[in-house]
């Protein structure tokens, strides 16, 4: 197929957007890809709908290989579903809710496990139907509350979500198996540098689950990596200190520490007076810094009248969303760390938190820069501890007012702790699982897999006779590609400072011709050129714009970030044209022979012509 620029729906953009922070964001804009329409909310111009095509098709091509069957849910949902697992509250404030005239609750998709799970229980009812892998290509919505980065974090977004549906445990491994294997074919196949990382399942549920993230040191997501350990850094379980008796501890001090309210500033203070702790000289790890923090569950929904199941009997009802149930707990970690919310907030799910406020200290009487445990304990305050906490060891830790700190605080018998929590920033130079020294890198997350279990179909009472007559519960897994990501996540990993640089699984166009030489038949050639490869089963970009300079081309074709760029220029005197790898060499190449080193270049199976 042959597209002309000089009829192209398409304006190339010099400047970058001024929202624009990630190069992906930058790149697609000014390459008339996408084209903003609100935050978060983004239109598909011709070439970025191309390019998204071709990667949907990529997609189904291995869902279908592994046995997937391809169906399509609509997006507008009802709310009962979502009720029978709660998700229409735990959803929170992502969940985009309208009502229509009838009054009846609906909502815009985030997920579709409630609809699946509805239909395999309506439609199936023997174990001769199982197994089953479903799936569909849809788009997505979620109300984030700061869409940024384009089409990496929208509100909308396209996405493949499968189901596989077994009767038992070892059906749902297999059919695990055969996604993650299906996802690390489609991500080889456009050429992504990922890792595939164990993950937390959040509001899926679940057992396993795992991530896979492309590389980028742009990535909002953490890993670690450590040999053959790898994993989102929200999954990682911190090794626990060593438990002691804690009567054998000397007994807690207080001191007077005056200005030491930061870490650095207490272990200076602390190494200044000769103060050991199990003794070696103070450092920030033998501090305790204490974090105050609200925790805010989903808010919960009220309702005056019961919600109808099925379309014809909708009713009245009051829906009205009442305050988020909220509780102050204290972390305790060591000083040498940070609180990461996102690893607070996986562990928590489906709650949110957030750091408190002054308003919050002074209603429980507490001294912000001093706190420590004996004073959330006063206060009636749970406290909930890092794993390195344990019982019998030794910290310094703030005295609950101003200037002063305790020396020799001890868990289990100065304080006590609720409950363990994995809230801590993790490092680099952390032991992992395995025994092995961590390393930090950043990703964007591509796809999730899950082992959802029978979370979903017990909600829905989805029983199936088994071959003996008995009544069983399918199991389900959960699988999910960001399609629309993987678009952004192609232009993050594949740029130079003139453009895009299209892997030829994923251009809109394998080849972009221009002639740049004067004359009829210069221009001939390039007709000739586009024809051939156009026979050939090729996608052509054909640059055909009259009056714009050879400059304006050549920039456009780099910034437009097709793979192949064949320019028929000054090289044509001589028979040649100047094939150009976008992002590597230039090439001359004869007329006769330009086809089928294009073939050649792009690994086109096919018996080629010489040009005529």
């Amino acid at each position: 197929m042959i597209t002309r620029m000089s009829t192209l729906f398409l304006r190339t953009l010099r400047e970058d957007p001024a929202d624009a922070e990630f190069v992906s964001h930058k790149l697609l804009v000014r390459a008339g890809y996408i084209r903003r329409v609100a935050p978060g909310i983004y239109t598909w111009l011709p070439l970025g709908l191309k390019a998204l095509r071709r990667l949907e098709s990529i997609v189904r091509e291995e869902m279908d290989a592994i046995g997937g069957q391809e169906l399509l849910f609509p997006a507008l949902l009802p709310r009962e579903p979502y009720d029978a697992t709660n998700r229409w509250r735990e959803y929170g404030d992502n969940l985009f809710r309208l009502q229509d005239r009838k009054n009846a609750d609906l909502l815009l998709g985030p997920t579709h496990e409630e609809m699946f799970a509805t239909a395999v229980k309506d439609m199936f009812g023997s174990y001769k139907d199982f197994p089953v892998t479903l799936y569909q290509i849809q788009t997505k919505y979620r109300d984030e509350e700061r869409p940024r980065a384009g089409i990496l974090r929208g509100r909308e977004f396209l996405m493949k979500d499968s189901y596989s549906f077994d009767l038992t445990d070892e059906g749902l491994d297999a059919a695990y198996q055969r996604h993650r294997d299906a996802y690390q074919r489609i991500f080889d196949r456009v050429g992504i540098d990922y890792a595939i990382c164990q993950a937390t399942s959040g509001a899926m549920g679940g057992s396993a689950s795992e991530e896979f993230l492309a590389i980028s040191p742009s990535g909002e997501d953490t890993f670690v990596s450590a040999g053959d350990y790898t994993a989102n850094v929200e999954a990682v379980t911190t090794q626990p200190g060593a438990e002691s008796d804690p009567l054998a501890r000397p007994a807690a001090e207080e001191h007077e520490t005056p200005g030491a309210e930061t870490i650095d500033a207490l272990v200076e203070w602390a190494n200044k007076q000769g103060i050991r702790i199990a003794e070696h000289e103070v450092t920030a790890a033998d501090t305790l810094k204490t974090v105050l923090v609200k925790i805010q569950q989903p808010a919960p929904v009220a309702t005056d009248a019961s919600h109808a199941s099925d379309a014809g009997d909708t009713g009245d009802t009051d829906d009205t969303r009442g305050e988020p149930e909220s509780e102050l707990v204290g972390l305790l970690i060591p000083g040498d760390r940070g609180v990461d919310m996102k690893r607070l907030e996986a562990t928590l799910e489906p709650a949110t938190a957030e750091l408190a406020d002054a308003k919050d200290f002074a209603a429980h009487g507490l001294v912000r820069g001093y706190l420590g445990p004996r004073g959330l304990a006063s206060a009636g305050i749970r406290i909930l501890a890092d794993p390195r906490v344990v019982r019998g060891t030794s910290w310094i830790a703030g005295a609950d007012k101003k200037d002063h700190h305790v020396v020799g605080l001890v868990a289990g018998r100065d304080f006590e702790v609720s409950e363990t929590i994995e809230a801590a920033e993790v490092k680099d130079g952390d032991i992992a699982p395995n025994g092995e020294v961590l390393s930090i890198q950043r990703g964007i997350e591509l796809g999730h897999i899950f082992q959802l279990g029978r979370k979903y179909t017990e909600a829905f009472k989805a029983t199936i006779l088994d071959e003996n007559g008995k009544q069983v519960v399918p199991t389900m897994g959960s699988y999910g590609i960001g399609v629309s990501r993987m678009l952004a996540v192609l232009a993050e990993q594949n740029h130079d400072d003139k453009g895009l640089i299209w892997p030829a699984a994923a251009a809109p166009y394998q080849v972009h011709v221009t002639v740049a030489a004067k004359g009829e038949e210069a221009q001939q050639a390039g007709d000739r050129l586009v024809t051939s490869l156009s026979d050939h089963g090729m996608d052509v970009l054909y640059d055909d714009r009259p009056k714009v300079s050879p400059g304006v081309r050549f920039k456009d074709a780099e910034l437009l970030g097709m793979p192949l760029i064949a320019v028929v220029g000054r090289a044509y005197a001589e028979g040649k044209i100047e094939l150009r790898i976008r992002g590597g060499e230039t090439l001359q190449v004869t007329e006769e022979e330009i086809v089928a080193k294009i073939i050649e270049l792009l690994g086109h199976d096919r018996q080629v012509q010489p040009m005529v």
